[in-house]
């Protein structure tokens, strides 16, 4: 199979689809890589590196989506980039559609086979390829958190952690997945006080013997949630639903409980957002005011820290994209019902119910 590896374009965003060593194993098996040049140069990789491990350097997108059976890459196509998806081109990426629904059409309009990391899903409801880069995201939070804590910032003016003497910040971290326990790992770290809410009555047992003493979990609804507002330091949302949109936990009115310079990560912001004033933000324009409260909402948190993110990345994503290379994607997603979940949508028609649902489109389960 021909794989092709192009350069990232969406705003400040310097991972790559894989890395050197993952090419190497894709070349193994016997498979053609292309990769655009530069592609891996804000991740530290350089075209050197790829065509060290067999790769060859096409010098424009173009190109590299044109001679491509499947694409590997880290973040959604963005419109410069919807034609250039062929009619049954596999493309292996994160996709979060359930919040795009231009990229839904386009899409669907493209016949491209549409295979999303977010929604691989294993047995156990664990979501593999999402797993890394919410690790990241959600140790990210909260350090981008404590820093627009900062009056000069926008914040509220207090350190993390405080000093003797001085009491430190209270964060509140909204859901218990993988995201929210990095997060809240990290800002307990730091010395903060952190609740972390979530509704899953075991999860909170769970969280409330492995965590640190100084994280309370706290059973989420919206009475509980109001009850700390007034207090909350930094909030950081990281509420996922599958393949859908995010609930909105901190609604409008709610902000009027917060002290101003209060800060609201919201890492929830690809799939739509769990705060009602969130809108997704960039890396060079992260945070906005609403009603006196700053919110961060940059939808690539882990681009910030690339080489880490690549890396991690491609540990997670490198079996399945060598299955659907040596196997074509119907042989693949029959033999692994993990990465048929992953199926979104597949030569103009969408497999994925959730998405189906959020726009009211026709579903065909991916069986037929």
């Amino acid at each position: 199979m021909k794989i092709g590896i192009p350069k990232e374009i969406k705003n400040n965003e310097s991972r790559v689809g894989m890395t050197p060593a993952g090419v190497a194993e894709l070349v193994r098996h016997g498979h053609e890589v292309f990769v655009q040049h530069t592609a891996g140069e804000g991740s530290g990789f350089a075209d050197s590196d790829y065509e060290k491990y067999g790769a060859t350097i096409l010098p424009t997108i173009e190109e590299t989506y044109g001679v491509a059976d499947m694409i590997v890459k880290v973040k959604e196509p963005i419109e410069p980039e919807y034609p250039l998806v062929k009619p049954g081109q596999v493309v292996f990426t994160y996709f979060h559609f359930a919040c795009d629904r231009p990229l839904t059409d386009a899409m669907i309009a493209s016949g491209g086979v549409c295979v999303a990391y977010e929604t691989v899903q294993l047995a156990d409801r664990s979501l593999p390829l999402l797993i890394p880069m919410s690790e990241v995201a959600g140790r990210m939070a909260t350090i981008n958190g404590a820093y627009y804590l900062q009056k000069t910032k926008g914040g509220k003016g207090k350190l993390l952690c405080g000093v003797p003497g001085v009491r430190p910040a209270n964060v509140l971290v909204l859901g218990g997945g993988v995201v929210g326990q990095a997060a809240a790992k990290v800002a307990a770290g730091m010395g903060a006080r952190v609740t972390i809410a979530d509704i899953s009555l075991p999860l909170l047992r769970r969280l409330s013997a492995e965590m640190p003493p100084n994280v309370v979990p706290l059973y989420s609804n919206r009475h509980n949630i109001e009850r700390e507002l007034p207090q909350v330091d930094i909030i950081v949302g990281s509420v996922l639903i599958p393949g859908d949109k995010a609930p909105h936990l901190i609604t409008r009115d709610m902000l009027a409980m917060m002290e101003p310079g209060t800060v609201l990560v919201d890492v929830a912001i690809d799939q739509g957002g769990c705060f009602e004033t969130s809108h997704p933000t960039t890396h060079s324009d992260p945070v906005y005011e609403v009603d006196g409260i700053l919110h961060y909402a940059v939808a690539n948190i882990p681009g910030a820290v690339p080489n880490t993110s690549t890396i991690a990345l491609t540990n997670a994503t490198l079996r399945y994209a060598l299955a659907l290379a040596d196997k074509g994607w119907r042989k693949a997603c029959a033999d692994d019902p993990a990465l048929a979940k992953g199926l979104n949508v597949v030569e103009g028609k969408v497999t994925f119910k959730a998405v189906a649902d959020v726009f009211g489109l026709p579903y065909e389960p991916v069986e037929l």
